[in-house]
């Protein structure tokens, strides 16, 4: 596998990050406030023009709707669950063994084109040839594409225009209607059947969670990821998801400040001093690219944690799309296994 920079982990929505205490860089891909000129169902105005004002304040103006659309993997999965079908995608989408990598969620990998798949791979030539209109990904540092090569990111926007949606500092539920809103101004129907209903399970997923952590106030819950030099707790604040879940009543054991270096989003220790923090759950990042929990079993301070010495450790899934479809599916799994943790690990 390819060295993964440092802020590989620094993004949640994303997804590459083995070895990455080995480089440096503080550089990393991270909604509200942009607007479509089109109609609400995303036809172009009287005029013939499309337009978007995207999370860098860059305005995107079209002489029609974008058809062809080129999207960053968990950009493409979200799009998807709201109607729009990418002609191609990069960043994780097909696993070793062929396989749909979770990451890209629902989209057909068979259907579309493969412009790269891990990080650092953009076929800037093979984006060219597949004719896109536009492309779309999402952004954890500000203005920062992610899995777009900044080296290629002259040329890549020399093809066609590109949007940015912001993931890091907006609350969950606005970055999933900022892509609703993306969708629609595309020619998505928001008012598809298939969309309403998963805001309806998405609603009743926290609904539900709300009311296991009211049931639970006593549990403790703990999110982290690994590389083997490192443990990563999760900072509350800075990962959309893991907020909205705090906001929900769930009691999260997180730092009370990032290191750092990260820039955010996480508090680095040593695998000497993994047991900082406490907790009677935790999870674990699920992207293929960590490190598994099987490895982290060999480090002492790790397996002497409560909530791994008690068995209760749960998949995160840091990369998830930002649609109600994908977080519906993450809190109903989230609660089904809240739903059989104990509560008192933690003495």
């Amino acid at each position: 596998m390819a060295t993964v920079p440092r802020h590989a982990l620094v993004a949640l929505g994303a997804a590459a990050l083995l070895g990455v205490s080995a480089c440096g860089g503080t550089a990393a891909p991270p909604a509200a406030g942009s607007s479509a000129t089109a109609a609400a169902s995303g036809s172009a105005p009287a005029q013939g023009t499309w337009t978007w004002s995207d999370d860098r304040g860059k305005n995107v103006s079209l002489p029609q709707r974008p058809q062809r659309v080129v999207a960053q993997s968990a950009a493409a999965a979200a799009l998807w669950d709201f109607g729009v079908q990418p002609v191609a995608v990069f960043g994780p989408h097909k696993l070793k063994d062929g396989g749909r990598d979770p990451e890209v969620g629902e989209v057909d990998i068979s259907k579309v084109e493969s412009i790269g798949n891990v990080w650092g791979e953009f076929n800037v030539e093979k984006y060219a040839a597949v004719q896109p209109d536009l492309l779309v990904s999402g952004m954890y540092l500000k203005n920062t594409l992610w899995y777009v090569p900044e080296q290629s990111l002259e040329a890549v926007e020399a093809v066609a225009p590109t949007v940015g949606v912001q993931l890091s500092g907006k609350p969950l539920v606005q970055i999933i209607e900022k892509y609703g809103r993306l969708a629609a101004a595309l020619g998505a129907d928001p008012k598809a059947p298939a969309v309403v209903e998963a805001k309806n399970r998405f609603d009743a997923a926290g609904a539900a969670l709300k009311t296991l952590a009211a049931e639970k106030p006593d549990l403790k819950v703990m999110i982290v990821t690994a590389t083997p030099e490192s443990l990563y707790v999760a900072y509350l604040p800075d990962h959309p998801d893991l907020k909205y879940w705090g906001e929900l009543g769930l009691n999260i054991v997180h730092p009370e400040r990032p290191t750092e270096s990260e820039g955010g989003f996480w508090e680095v220790l040593s695998w000497e001093n993994a047991d900082k923090y406490q907790a009677d759950v935790i999870l674990v990042d699920a992207r293929s690219q960590s490190m598994k929990i099987e490895e982290m079993a060999k480090k002492p301070t790790w397996a002497k944690l409560p909530a791994v010495k008690a068995g209760q450790l749960y998949p995160w899934h840091a990369a998830e799309r930002y649609s109600y479809l994908g977080y519906a599916k993450v809190m109903e799994e989230l609660k089904t296994n809240l739903d059989k943790s104990r509560d008192d690990v933690v003495k």
